[in-house]
């Protein structure tokens, strides 16, 4: 099984900053399925099967984004579609009497979230997206070995903590067992 397909079950934060790493790197490979069959995939230590699997998801990808207009950024609607749905639970979850933890979290990452929109000038309109953006910054910074400093370290956990209890309850909600009333 593909790590995207994993992570798409197990944890749907997790597969959102993945597939969001996804798109920059078919973008870093210049569009090329050819170049990411030997940078990312021939390399990988799957069998040919999967290999020419992979290069056709690959192949998928990029016909989305081209379809789509995101060569140079955004992210692809399927990805779009993945937000939409954790923004509509983030307010069933703050509406609901029984997620008092869920609503805890979510107001001590809130200033941290304020902060961070109006450093980089959000115009978004969303907290999760936010969340994300940060999250997912925070990551570029660690893999080019950039450091990170201890305000943002604190942001980071407080965001971090909240939107894996979101993933949690994102589980839950998919598997019927979430309580909100």
């Amino acid at each position: 099984m593909f790590v995207q397909r994993e992570l798409r079950e197990k944890n749907i934060a997790e597969y959102l900053l993945y597939m969001w790493q996804v798109e920059d790197t078919v973008r870093a490979a210049g569009l090329d399925s050819d170049r990411l069959y030997g940078t990312v995939i021939k390399g990988s230590g799957r069998s040919d099967a999967e290999c020419i699997e992979w290069k056709q998801w690959y192949d998928d990808l990029i016909g989305m984004m081209r379809s789509e207009g995101k060569t140079v950024s955004g992210h692809l609607q399927v990805n779009e579609n993945v937000l939409i749905l954790l923004e509509d639970l983030h307010q069933r979850l703050l509406d609901s009497d029984r997620q008092q933890a869920y609503r805890e979290l979510f107001y001590k990452a809130l200033p941290f979230i304020v902060e961070f929109r109006a450093r980089i000038h959000s115009t978004s309109g969303g907290e999760l997206r936010d969340c994300f953006n940060m999250l997912y910054g925070v990551w570029m910074l660690r893999l080019q070995g950039k450091p990170v400093n201890p305000a943002t370290e604190q942001a980071v956990k407080a965001v971090s903590a909240f939107i894996g209890k979101l993933a949690v309850l994102y589980r839950e909600d998919k598997d019927g067992t979430l309580e909100l009333y």
